[in-house]
């Protein structure tokens, strides 16, 4: 039996200092404490937060830690696809070292969980799999890692892909993927025919990159939402980038919210470049789940990315506008259960606090005085807590 104490901080959705009790990696109490703990951490003055979650990032790309490469790909997703293809090779992709250096950013960030959806091809095998499982076991269970069996280069553009896949998920791999059922593949029905026979036959969970705008993007994803709830699948399917919804008319947002509310679909955005981004505060209006991640970090795709998502939510935040604290909010609400709603890693409700007794304990301690304020100036993290251990202090592993 483990203790953990966190004393006298603030945690998220509580109005004054108190203290926070952990047992066996569960918070077990929250208000004024006089257990014994094996550790006890003086937190007065300091916020406490719900460990971050990354929903959305692709970590078997990453050139993180490694030596500067120029981003040679113009803005065209099919070059960026086929740079990519070209040089991946060349320059060591998947490499096992930059990957364990990006998830040890990633932990100090506090982030505590995170969704990579990991490249399967014909050309590539199940490489990028076995690199990423390698660098979880580097990393020691300081963060919880879910798989997708990402399909790249397409499912029927690329002949065998589909079995590969399958390969995956029954290896053990927990989601499966898919990319512009139309834009990619240019048979929409055919493709999610493929992606959901291959969840439903293994309990996986779904998560497709719908970069497709316009009324074809928005067609797609009420498609999908559709597939999901004739398949029972609610809370186990997420949209990412859903760059049309982005595009619609407001009026159009909010239809499309609540069928994405009804059917349990979660919208997954990174927030990135000028792409469209999510109506977030639509989106939750209408009771749907809005998560957050950094898509690609330093890689072929572009040079940015930093592996902390505190970062990430201000830039969620920035690009839907938000200035006030409660929307602002809305946004880390979006790096934290939203995120792990989409993964199935934590439970949640409208009417919880935050952080509550029952929870995980996943907890990020940073010098800030409200949630709004820890995303706009993304203060060190001073501790990490990954299941009731510390993983990390002032930005480096424990």
């Amino acid at each position: 039996m483990s203790t953990l104490l966190l004393r006298g901080g603030r945690p998220w959705g509580h109005d004054a200092p108190t203290d926070v009790f952990v047992q066996d990696g569960v918070i077990r109490s929250i208000g004024p404490s006089d257990d014994a703990a094996d550790v006890e951490v003086d937190a007065a003055g300091r916020l406490i937060l719900p460990g971050l979650v990354d929903a959305h990032c692709h970590l078997d790309k990453t050139l993180f830690g490694g030596p500067w490469v120029p981003h040679p790909a113009s803005d065209a997703l099919a070059d960026r696809i086929a740079t990519e293809r070209r040089l991946r090779s060349e320059l060591g992709i998947p490499d096992v070292e930059r990957i364990t250096d990006l998830l040890t950013a990633m932990v100090a960030g506090g982030t505590t969980s995170t969704r990579s959806h990991v490249d399967v091809a014909p050309e590539l095998g199940l490489t990028g799999v076995e690199a990423v499982r390698e660098a979880i076991g580097r990393i020691g269970g300081r963060i919880d890692v879910q798989l997708v069996a990402f399909p790249q280069y397409g499912i029927l553009s690329a002949p065998r892909t589909a079995e590969l896949m399958e390969t995956a998920l029954a290896d053990g791999v927990e989601g499966v993927g898919g990319i512009d059922p139309a834009g990619m593949d240019g048979d929409p029905a055919r493709h999610l025919d493929i992606v959901f026979d291959l969840a439903e036959r293994h309990g996986a969970m779904v998560d497709i990159h719908l970069h497709d705008g316009g009324s074809l993007g928005v067609w797609e994803l009420e498609l999908i939402c559709e597939r999901t709830s004739a398949l029972g699948l609610h809370g186990r399917v997420a949209v990412s980038h859903a760059y049309a919804l982005g595009q619609a008319t407001p009026a159009e947002q909010d239809r499309v919210a609540e069928r994405i509310a009804e059917a349990g679909v979660t919208i997954t955005t990174a927030a990135v470049y000028d792409f469209p981004v999510a109506p977030v505060k639509r989106l939750r209006a209408a009771g749907a789940n809005v998560a957050c991640g950094h898509d690609g970090i330093r890689d072929l795709w572009g040079p940015y990315g930093s592996g902390d998502m505190l970062d990430r939510t201000m830039h969620l935040a920035y690009r839907n506008t938000f200035r006030r604290d409660d929307d602002i909010e809305l946004a880390l609400e979006a790096a934290t259960h939203g995120g792990a709603v989409a993964i199935g890693r934590r439970p949640y409700g409208e009417t919880r606090d935050p952080i509550a007794v029952g929870d995980p304990a996943d907890l990020v301690v940073v010098p800030a005085s409200t949630p709004a304020e820890a995303v706009v100036a993304r203060p060190t993290r001073d501790l990490v807590v990954k299941g009731g251990r510390v993983v990390a202090r002032d930005g480096v592993l424990s």
